[in-house]
Protein backbone atom coordinates (compact mmCIF):
# COMPACT_ATOMS: atom_id res chain seq x y z
CA UNK A 1 0.00 0.00 0.00
CA UNK A 2 1.33 3.44 -0.93
CA UNK A 3 1.67 5.92 1.93
CA UNK A 4 -0.18 9.15 1.31
CA UNK A 5 2.11 12.18 1.29
CA UNK A 6 1.69 14.18 4.48
CA UNK A 7 4.63 16.60 4.49
CA UNK A 8 5.99 18.88 1.77
CA UNK A 9 9.57 20.08 2.22
CA UNK A 10 10.65 23.01 0.03
CA UNK A 11 14.42 23.51 -0.06
CA UNK A 12 16.41 26.57 -1.01
CA UNK A 13 19.72 25.82 -2.79
CA UNK A 14 22.43 28.45 -2.37
CA UNK A 15 23.96 28.62 1.12
CA UNK A 16 21.38 26.10 2.29
CA UNK A 17 22.45 22.95 0.44
CA UNK A 18 25.52 24.17 -1.45
CA UNK A 19 28.00 27.03 -1.48
CA UNK A 20 29.10 28.40 -4.84
CA UNK A 21 30.32 31.77 -3.60
CA UNK A 22 31.44 33.95 -6.50
CA UNK A 23 30.26 31.60 -9.23
CA UNK A 24 26.96 33.36 -9.91
CA UNK A 25 28.51 36.80 -10.42
CA UNK A 26 31.02 35.31 -12.82
CA UNK A 27 28.24 33.63 -14.78
CA UNK A 28 26.32 36.90 -14.96
CA UNK A 29 29.39 38.78 -16.19
CA UNK A 30 29.83 36.29 -19.02
CA UNK A 31 26.12 36.11 -19.87
CA UNK A 32 25.66 39.88 -19.86
CA UNK A 33 28.62 40.37 -22.18
CA UNK A 34 27.39 37.75 -24.62
CA UNK A 35 23.71 38.69 -24.50
CA UNK A 36 24.07 42.48 -24.62
CA UNK A 37 27.71 43.32 -25.34
CA UNK A 38 27.91 45.11 -21.96
CA UNK A 39 30.62 44.63 -19.36
CA UNK A 40 29.35 43.94 -15.85
CA UNK A 41 30.47 46.83 -13.65
CA UNK A 42 28.01 46.75 -10.76
CA UNK A 43 25.88 44.09 -9.12
CA UNK A 44 22.62 43.98 -7.19
CA UNK A 45 21.95 42.02 -4.01
CA UNK A 46 21.74 38.30 -4.78
CA UNK A 47 20.85 36.61 -1.50
CA UNK A 48 17.31 35.31 -1.17
CA UNK A 49 16.17 36.91 -4.41
CA UNK A 50 14.83 35.39 -7.61
CA UNK A 51 16.56 35.22 -10.97
CA UNK A 52 13.84 37.40 -12.45
CA UNK A 53 14.47 40.13 -9.86
CA UNK A 54 18.26 39.86 -10.16
CA UNK A 55 18.25 39.89 -13.97
CA UNK A 56 15.88 42.85 -14.07
CA UNK A 57 18.13 44.80 -11.70
CA UNK A 58 21.34 43.93 -13.54
CA UNK A 59 19.94 45.10 -16.85
CA UNK A 60 18.57 48.31 -15.33
CA UNK A 61 21.84 49.04 -13.51
CA UNK A 62 23.63 48.86 -16.86
CA UNK A 63 21.19 51.13 -18.66
CA UNK A 64 19.43 48.32 -20.52
CA UNK A 65 15.64 48.16 -20.63
CA UNK A 66 14.64 44.90 -18.88
CA UNK A 67 12.23 43.77 -21.56
CA UNK A 68 11.13 40.14 -21.48
CA UNK A 69 12.98 39.30 -24.69
CA UNK A 70 16.23 40.65 -23.22
CA UNK A 71 15.72 38.81 -19.94
CA UNK A 72 15.15 35.57 -21.82
CA UNK A 73 18.28 36.14 -23.89
CA UNK A 74 20.27 36.74 -20.72
CA UNK A 75 18.89 33.54 -19.20
CA UNK A 76 19.81 31.50 -22.27
CA UNK A 77 23.37 32.68 -21.88
CA UNK A 78 23.36 31.95 -18.13
CA UNK A 79 22.22 28.40 -18.84
CA UNK A 80 24.87 28.03 -21.54
CA UNK A 81 27.59 29.13 -19.10
CA UNK A 82 26.31 26.72 -16.43
CA UNK A 83 26.26 23.93 -19.00
CA UNK A 84 29.84 24.74 -19.98
CA UNK A 85 30.95 24.63 -16.34
CA UNK A 86 28.81 21.65 -15.37
CA UNK A 87 31.59 19.08 -15.42
CA UNK A 88 33.80 21.13 -13.10
CA UNK A 89 31.20 22.63 -10.78
CA UNK A 90 32.20 20.23 -8.02
CA UNK A 91 35.57 21.99 -8.02
CA UNK A 92 34.05 25.49 -7.84
CA UNK A 93 31.82 24.95 -4.83
CA UNK A 94 30.94 22.53 -2.07
CA UNK A 95 27.98 20.69 -0.65
CA UNK A 96 27.24 21.97 2.83
CA UNK A 97 27.72 19.59 5.73
CA UNK A 98 24.69 17.45 6.38
CA UNK A 99 22.86 18.33 3.17
CA UNK A 100 23.22 14.95 1.51
CA UNK A 101 22.30 13.08 4.70
CA UNK A 102 19.18 15.19 5.31
CA UNK A 103 17.94 14.82 1.74
CA UNK A 104 18.54 11.07 1.80
CA UNK A 105 16.86 10.66 5.18
CA UNK A 106 13.70 12.49 4.14
CA UNK A 107 13.83 10.70 0.80
CA UNK A 108 13.43 7.44 2.68
CA UNK A 109 10.04 8.51 4.07
CA UNK A 110 7.16 7.61 1.75
CA UNK A 111 5.03 10.36 3.26
CA UNK A 112 7.48 13.19 2.56
CA UNK A 113 7.70 15.05 -0.75
CA UNK A 114 10.86 17.09 -1.32
CA UNK A 115 11.31 19.74 -3.95
CA UNK A 116 12.71 23.26 -4.32
CA UNK A 117 11.72 26.84 -3.76
CA UNK A 118 14.76 28.61 -5.12
CA UNK A 119 15.68 31.84 -6.83
CA UNK A 120 17.60 29.86 -9.45
CA UNK A 121 16.40 28.96 -12.92
CA UNK A 122 15.30 25.29 -13.23
CA UNK A 123 18.24 24.35 -15.43
CA UNK A 124 20.81 26.01 -13.19
CA UNK A 125 19.24 24.40 -10.12
CA UNK A 126 19.82 20.98 -11.64
CA UNK A 127 23.47 21.74 -12.46
CA UNK A 128 24.22 23.07 -8.99
CA UNK A 129 22.69 20.07 -7.24
CA UNK A 130 23.85 17.34 -9.61
CA UNK A 131 27.49 18.35 -9.13
CA UNK A 132 27.26 16.75 -5.67
CA UNK A 133 24.51 14.20 -6.29
CA UNK A 134 22.00 16.24 -4.30
CA UNK A 135 19.28 16.00 -6.94
CA UNK A 136 18.59 12.32 -6.30
CA UNK A 137 15.94 12.75 -3.60
CA UNK A 138 14.31 15.94 -4.90
CA UNK A 139 11.43 16.10 -7.37
CA UNK A 140 12.69 18.96 -9.51
CA UNK A 141 9.66 18.84 -11.80
CA UNK A 142 7.39 20.40 -9.16
CA UNK A 143 9.67 23.12 -7.79
CA UNK A 144 9.11 26.85 -7.51
CA UNK A 145 11.84 28.59 -9.51
CA UNK A 146 13.18 32.12 -9.88
CA UNK A 147 11.97 32.42 -13.45
CA UNK A 148 8.37 32.63 -12.22
CA UNK A 149 8.34 35.93 -10.40
CA UNK A 150 10.47 38.73 -9.01
CA UNK A 151 8.58 38.28 -5.73
CA UNK A 152 9.97 35.31 -3.78
CA UNK A 153 6.76 34.41 -1.91
CA UNK A 154 5.06 33.75 -5.28
CA UNK A 155 7.21 30.65 -5.72
CA UNK A 156 5.77 28.80 -2.73
CA UNK A 157 2.15 28.38 -3.92
CA UNK A 158 3.42 27.33 -7.35
CA UNK A 159 5.40 24.45 -5.81
CA UNK A 160 2.56 23.55 -3.45
CA UNK A 161 0.02 23.41 -6.29
CA UNK A 162 2.33 21.31 -8.47
CA UNK A 163 3.01 18.87 -5.62
CA UNK A 164 -0.67 18.63 -4.75
CA UNK A 165 -1.63 17.91 -8.36
CA UNK A 166 1.06 15.27 -8.80
CA UNK A 167 0.33 13.47 -5.53
CA UNK A 168 -3.44 13.97 -5.67
CA UNK A 169 -3.56 15.35 -2.18
CA UNK A 170 -3.75 18.71 -0.48
CA UNK A 171 -0.99 20.05 1.74
CA UNK A 172 -2.30 22.14 4.62
CA UNK A 173 -0.06 25.10 5.49
CA UNK A 174 1.10 23.43 8.70
CA UNK A 175 2.41 20.45 6.69
CA UNK A 176 4.58 22.61 4.41
CA UNK A 177 8.16 23.38 5.48
CA UNK A 178 10.37 25.93 3.75
CA UNK A 179 14.09 25.61 4.49
CA UNK A 180 16.44 28.46 3.61
CA UNK A 181 19.20 30.75 4.79
CA UNK A 182 17.76 34.24 4.31
CA UNK A 183 14.96 36.35 5.76
CA UNK A 184 13.35 36.25 2.30
CA UNK A 185 13.04 32.45 2.60
CA UNK A 186 11.43 32.89 5.99
CA UNK A 187 9.01 35.55 4.73
CA UNK A 188 8.07 33.38 1.74
CA UNK A 189 7.03 30.62 4.15
CA UNK A 190 5.18 32.85 6.57
CA UNK A 191 3.27 34.63 3.80
CA UNK A 192 1.53 31.32 3.13
CA UNK A 193 1.25 30.03 6.69
CA UNK A 194 3.99 27.46 6.13
CA UNK A 195 6.65 26.45 8.65
CA UNK A 196 9.90 28.38 8.25
CA UNK A 197 13.11 26.55 9.13
CA UNK A 198 16.27 28.61 8.71
CA UNK A 199 19.92 27.62 8.59
CA UNK A 200 22.62 30.15 9.49
CA UNK A 201 24.97 28.96 6.77
CA UNK A 202 24.68 32.04 4.56
CA UNK A 203 25.18 35.74 5.11
CA UNK A 204 22.59 36.16 7.87
CA UNK A 205 23.03 35.44 11.56
CA UNK A 206 20.87 33.15 13.62
CA UNK A 207 19.48 36.22 15.39
CA UNK A 208 18.50 37.88 12.12
CA UNK A 209 16.75 34.73 10.93
CA UNK A 210 14.92 34.37 14.22
CA UNK A 211 13.86 38.01 14.09
CA UNK A 212 12.47 37.38 10.59
CA UNK A 213 10.12 34.82 12.13
CA UNK A 214 11.73 31.42 11.57
CA UNK A 215 10.16 28.81 13.82
CA UNK A 216 13.51 27.04 14.11
CA UNK A 217 16.99 28.30 13.34
CA UNK A 218 19.75 25.72 12.93
CA UNK A 219 23.46 26.54 12.80
CA UNK A 220 23.73 24.14 9.82
CA UNK A 221 22.37 20.77 8.67
CA UNK A 222 25.08 18.69 10.35
CA UNK A 223 22.90 17.43 13.22
CA UNK A 224 20.45 15.13 11.46
CA UNK A 225 18.32 14.63 14.57
CA UNK A 226 17.93 18.39 14.93
CA UNK A 227 16.99 18.70 11.26
CA UNK A 228 14.41 15.91 11.63
CA UNK A 229 12.88 17.60 14.68
CA UNK A 230 12.73 20.98 12.94
CA UNK A 231 11.04 19.55 9.85
CA UNK A 232 8.90 16.76 11.27
CA UNK A 233 8.17 18.10 14.75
Amino acid sequence: MTTRAHRLVLWDIDHTLVDYTGVGSGWYASALATATGTELHTQPEYGGRTERAISTDILALHGIEPEEETIQRLWRELIAVADRDGATLHEQGRALEGAAAALADFGGHDGIVQTLVTGNLPEISRYKLAAFGLDEHLDLAIGGYGSLSAHRPDLVPHAVAAAAAKHRTSFAPETIVVIGDTPNDVHAALDHGAIAVAVATGHFTAAQLADAGARTVLPDLADLDAVRTAVLG
